[in-house]
């Protein structure tokens, strides 16, 4: 009789990295053709140029740091797509590019890579975006013709768009978030595939309704307005920031929307997702260890303690 020894793990799955990425990709292009049809040119232009970017850039960055190339594993061009979508279709491209290598080379590269960093480099990028070109991330165009500045989004004029407005799209806001029909085909299809859970989608979409309703705001307007939903299905979810149990996911989610409704509410920017899933990020070792499930057949100290004085 032949035994084989090698250490854990020792349950396989025939998923790979580059599987769960595509699935991603998949997932994102109803988001990417909506914005495309919504912003034009200057959607498309902004896509290309960030994928590309994040691509270039990791590829570089492994290269100088002498480790193996692992740009075919795709998840370089899910960060730049996820950002591009992130912004407004009045971006430069330029500032697009900025992000994206600042995502894959200092987020991402210098923590050593995939599986290593402790925030979404997405959002990590978008928010040093915010603060380095605050003008370019919060100059919006009007669909249908992305060459006319908007004079707000739904978050800054909510009374401004109808239920029926914020979730079909006719509004501004960035390339990706607006749509939500769109999103949610992204939603059924990345659950459908088992790439994610429905949780964190769930309850940071819910969570967030019900704080802001508590502070004042519409319950189902503050879902559809801003980049709530987009970010509940794809940056939220993401593997190596967010926590491991489903104890500790709700936990999460909450932290999020309780967050965004801060924000929203008292902050000097009307939208709040990216701070407060960056936030999250920073909390998700500590969610992690609090609620962390129990060790089949453990029993600690203290149990061991009253068993043997009982």
């Amino acid at each position: 009789m032949k035994l084989h020894l090698s250490p854990a793990p020792h349950v396989h799955s025939p998923q790979t990295t580059r599987a769960l990425m595509l699935n991603v990709l998949v997932a994102l292009i109803p988001c990417a053709i909506a914005g495309v049809y919504l912003f034009g040119f200057s959607a498309i232009l902004l896509m290309l140029v960030s994928v590309l970017s994040a691509v270039a850039g990791e590829a570089i960055i492994q290269k100088i740091l002498g480790q193996k190339s692992r740009i075919n594993d795709m998840s370089a061009a899910v960060t730049g797509l996820i950002l591009a979508l992130n912004l407004s279709p009045r971006t430069p491209w330029w500032v697009a590019m900025a992000g994206s290598l600042f995502a894959v080379i200092v987020v991402k590269g210098l923590f050593g890579g995939l599986g290593d960093n402790f925030l979404n480099p997405a959002l990590a990028a978008r928010a040093f975006l915010l603060v380095c070109w605050p003008r370019y991330l919060t100059t919006w165009a009007a669909p249908l013709a992305a060459d006319a500045v908007a004079g707000a989004t739904p978050l800054a004029n909510p009374a401004g768009y109808t239920l029926g407005q914020l979730f079909l799209g006719n509004i501004p806001g960035s390339i990706g978030e607006v749509c939500k029909p769109a999103i949610l085909l992204g939603l059924v299809y990345l659950l459908f595939t088992k790439t994610i859970t429905w949780q964190i989608p769930v309850y940071m979409t819910a969570f967030t309704g019900v704080f802001c309703a508590l502070m004042g705001g519409g319950f189902v307007e503050s879902m559809l307005s801003g980049g709530v939903l987009f970010a509940a299905v794809f940056m939220a979810t993401d593997y190596v920031t967010c926590p491991m149990s489903t104890k500790g996911q709700i936990v999460y989610a909450a932290g999020i929307g309780l967050i965004i409704a801060l924000i929203r509410k008292f902050g000097l920017y009307p939208e709040g997702v990216t701070f407060a899933i960056l936030l999250m990020n920073v909390a998700t070792p500590i969610i992690d260890r609090f609620t962390k499930r129990r060790v089949y057949g453990y029993e600690d100290n203290k149990k061991k303690e009253a068993k043997a004085n009982g």
